[in-house]
């Protein structure tokens, strides 16, 4: 295996003749209006920028991503200004902000993307009551969808041209999730030679589940991972779901199980494994900096003889009310453990505006505020909430767990199971979840439990 110094070395090599484009919806910086009206840059959030943060401050390289907001339009001209450098320290990476119409993007995201596929690949529905896929989800495919994937494409497209004036070959084109399925198919035929490769973070179901949305729409994304050189997922299922789906929903294909290829038109995608992970030196860098010491100090009173901590999104797939529940049943038949265990939950408030989202929020809020009310003393709170996105607050709660809490339902791959026993100072054990994306690398070193299964959590 190649050490850090001979993959940097590779990387260069590589970079200097195929400049690299990596693209995603939410990119690595965010700039936000300050109280005077000035766009402030933050970093981004999500398991794309966690990946790519150590390669962003060695490389140079172009990441094209929807502007999220004003501060975003404001410092890109509203699309129509050339890419920005980053202005985050040690960053090297040029930003290509993609504008639309702030209601094709509302049809794009909050429609089809959130909740139609993230519901649907999460494995969230209930059939026989949702989804309906009515007009409204008919029109936001072809009016939302469809059209902001050929914007980021034609932004891709728009960058292999410049990059041609001084490179060598095509570029290599990395885009990410199920925002981008259509990028690929698009990006082919603008830029044919171009090296392409997606990576799907979330889980891949089976035929039977995407037959609940119309076949016309799992045909076309197919059919445009299929343009892809190379397609990643996070497990070994995901991947034979994929080829699964591939030969149920695509004519005139050849989908090789032994070697994990797909042939559609002559052209071949190999479809590969690559768990994401985390940057541990960058995690050890924060856990020990003088801000999250600083946290570590306060949250150590909130502390008891055992602590538990989680560290969720507060998305329904995260299963967050049944592991306060099945905390609730260990204090009611374990009495003698009431003012002596915690409960830490750092929970980051996740896509509101969306009414399932929201729903699951206030639930979440409800059940802690009822097992508080009943359980709690005078001097001892069961649960202690922090309701916010707090990437730094949160790293030193996992400096503090007895034991980590992940049981969620199901997901891609859950890097707070990775990143707590890295910064963890206590020996506390990882309580894990048997259908969670990181099930398959961690099993030998956590407790595994199953989601649903609250008597045994």
């Amino acid at each position: 295996m190649a050490d850090s110094a001979e993959l940097d070395e590779l990387c260069a090599d590589v970079f200097s003749k195929r400049p690299l484009i990596l693209v995603s919806n939410r990119g690595p910086v965010e700039h936000q209006m300050s109280g005077d009206g000035r766009p402030e840059a933050r970093r981004g959030s999500g398991s794309v920028v966690t990946a790519f943060s150590q390669m962003a401050q060695k490389f140079e390289f172009t990441w094209v991503a929807s502007a999220m907001g004003e501060g975003d339009r404001l410092v890109s001209d509203n699309g129509r200004g050339p890419h920005l450098r980053s202005p985050l320290p040690g960053h090297k990476i040029n930003l290509r902000y993609v504008v639309t119409p702030r209601r094709v993007y509302h049809k794009y995201y909050n429609i089809l993307c959130n909740p139609l596929l993230w519901f649907l690949q999460h494995y969230m529905w209930n059939p026989p009551y949702n989804p309906n896929v009515d007009a409204a989800v008919h029109d936001a495919w072809e009016t939302g969808y469809i059209p902001v994937n050929q914007a980021f494409a034609n932004a891709v497209i728009e960058e292999a041209k410049v990059f041609a004036q001084s490179h060598e070959q095509a570029p290599i084109v990395i885009g990410h999730d199920y925002h981008l399925y259509l990028m690929p198919e698009f990006v082919r035929q603008g830029v044919p030679n171009a090296i392409i490769q997606h990576f799907i973070h979330i889980p891949w179901p089976t035929p039977q589940y995407w037959h609940m949305i119309p076949d016309y729409i799992t045909r076309r994304i197919c059919e445009s991972l299929c343009a892809t050189d190379l397609l990643g997922f996070q497990t070994l299922g995901d991947v034979r779901c994929f080829l699964d789906t591939v030969d149920e929903f695509v004519p005139n294909v050849t989908v090789d199980r032994n070697n994990f290829t797909v042939t559609r038109n002559g052209h071949t995608t190999a479809v590969k494994v690559y768990p994401i992970s985390i940057n541990v030196e960058e995690v050890q860098r924060i856990a020990n900096s003088p801000r999250a010491l600083d946290y570590e100090a306060k949250l150590s009173a909130d502390t008891g003889e055992i602590t538990i901590v989680r560290i969720d999104r507060a998305e329904p797939n995260k299963n967050v009310i049944r592991g306060f529940r099945a905390y609730e049943l260990m204090l009611n038949r374990y009495p003698e453990l009431k003012g002596k265990v915690k409960f830490l939950a750092f929970l980051v408030p996740s896509r509101t505006h969306i009414r399932q989202y929201q729903r699951y929020m206030d639930e979440i809020q409800q059940v802690i505020q009822q097992i508080n009310n009943s359980l709690a003393t005078p001097e001892w709170q069961p649960i202690v909430p922090f309701i916010e996105n707090n990437y730094t607050q949160a790293i030193a709660g996992m400096k503090l767990y007895d034991a980590l809490l992940v049981n969620t339902i199901i997901e891609g791959m859950n890097l707070v199971a990775k990143e707590g026993p890295v910064v963890n100072s206590k020996n506390g054990v990882l309580v894990l979840s048997h259908s969670s994306g990181g099930y398959q690398q961690l099993s030998d070193g956590a407790i595994s439990v199953s989601p649903t299964d609250v008597e045994g959590t």
